[in-house]
């Protein structure tokens, strides 16, 4: 069985904690074994409760790609998107991937779920249950659907033919309005929770007759012109064989802070104090300036690098259109080496705080419109200038002149205080050497 966890959303729902290179996935919310965890870190301990022999393939974005590798087992395959291009083209690549690259047979069965529900681990087990389906039944498609609590108008809906856990399928439709939703419950409709089971050969049928082509390369050459388009309205939707397992157990889509706050066990991360009076207020920060809360009822209050918050639970599910509104650097990101944070931008330049975990160290890079200066403020380093390597220490400066190759890397920890100055900053000045 091989499972495709799709995890290149953009964090938009989850700002200020998230962002483009940070998405929700990689925020540590949840108590995990060994203190705070990732959905991504939960996602990964759940699925390995599931008894049987799986494979596990990540759809992300390039932009993401590194930072997953942190967080992810070694042995787990990762298909990058050049860009963002919707569920289905990302699901095309990697089942295509999957067969071209990994050489894996046309009729085995995969899985494709989302990297962030929250749900107890029998979730995971019903992966099973729906490969096996994929190879036994004549169904060309399998859903897992979710027993709905209310009319919501945020996922799609399937219409099973009885109250079997096994049913055929007799209509899905994609997030309708509430009234719609409503008669939908009544008529015994099942929340779509974005798990859909088939053979790699269904997916490469449906790439070849939407997107023109099944091959690998083909679609990763021309990704930035498919269409932009969701596996529910590409395929789903269209589909008329189609059946679904009922799930009875806890679900929870955690896209929004006012679903996310109902799994937190504490109503505080960081430095916040709260007074008697709060009531249902969640507080998350992120940041080393205390905060103090004080009569606040149904609230969330989230604080970060790259801004602050404070909503009422409720509205917050609809703040995406808000946040998209928000442009400049991300101030707040994490690496493959550790992070950096911005401390303060103008016309003028960049002031960053990077932070380097032992044993790790940059691309070796040079910038063509800036240069650089770096302050070792803490831990031990050894720096690589145009080829020339020396060992720097706390107290240490280093001046980095437009077009030097240059990279770092950490001993101990370390902590850079780095200064960008020039014409033109942006992340786009880079440019990757072999060291």
């Amino acid at each position: 069985m091989h499972i495709i966890l799709l995890s290149g959303g953009s964090g938009k729902r989850l700002w200020p904690l998230s962002n483009e290179v940070r998405s929700k996935q990689f925020v540590k919310i949840f108590h995990g074994v060994e203190g705070y965890e990732s959905m991504l870190q939960r996602t990964f301990r759940q699925i390995s409760t599931i008894p049987a022999q799986i494979s596990v393939t990540v759809s992300t974005s390039q932009a993401q790609k590194k930072i997953l590798k942190k967080y992810i087992p070694a042995e787990v395959d990762v298909s990058a998107e050049p860009c963002r291009r919707n569920t289905f083209p990302a699901i095309a690549l990697t089942a295509a991937y999957l067969h071209d690259v990994k050489k894996v047979d046309a009729d085995e069965s995969i899985v494709i779920c989302p990297v962030d529900p929250y749900v107890d681990d029998d979730f995971f087990v019903e992966f099973k249950t729906l490969a096996d389906l994929v190879q036994t039944s004549t169904a060309n498609l399998i859903l897992l659907g979710i027993n709905p609590t209310y009319p919501s108008e945020k996922y799609g809906y399937i219409i099973p033919a009885s109250k079997d856990k096994v049913s055929d399928v007799v209509e899905f439709k994609e997030k309708p309005d509430a009234l719609t939703a409503e008669k939908y419950i009544k008529a015994g409709g099942l929340w779509n929770g974005g798990v859909f089971a088939c053979k790699i050969s269904y997916v490469l049928d449906k790439a070849r007759g939407i997107l023109k082509t099944d091959s690998y390369d083909e679609l990763l050459k021309n990704y930035a012109a498919l269409p932009d388009i969701s596996f529910d309205y590409a395929v789903v939707e269209r589909e008329k064989n189609i059946k679904v397992v009922r799930y009875f157990g806890e679900w929870k889509d955690v896209g929004t802070w006012n679903t996310l706050t109902e799994v937190m066990v504490e109503e505080n991360i960081g430095k916040v104090y709260f007074d008697k009076t709060c009531e249902n207020t969640h507080v998350i920060n992120e940041t080393d300036t205390p905060i103090i809360a004080m009569g606040l009822k149904d609230i969330v209050v989230a604080a970060s690098a790259d801004g602050i918050l404070v909503a009422d639970k409720f509205q917050s599910s609809y703040m995406k259109p808000l946040a998209e509104k928000i442009h400049g650097p991300i101030r707040f990101a994490e690496k493959s080496w550790g992070t950096y944070q911005v401390i303060d931008a103008d016309g003028q330049g960049l002031t960053i705080k990077v932070i380097l975990s032992a044993g790790s160290q940059m691309n070796y890079h040079s910038h063509e419109h800036r240069r650089e200066t770096w302050t070792v403020i803490e831990g031990t380093g050894r720096v690589n200038l145009d080829g020339e390597i020396k060992t720097v220490t706390v107290g240490d400066f280093i001046e980095i002149p437009i077009g030097v190759k240059h990279t770092i890397h950490a001993v101990t920890d370390l902590k850079v205080i780095e200064v960008q100055t020039g014409e033109e900053i942006s992340v786009e000045d880079k440019i990757l050497w072999k060291e």
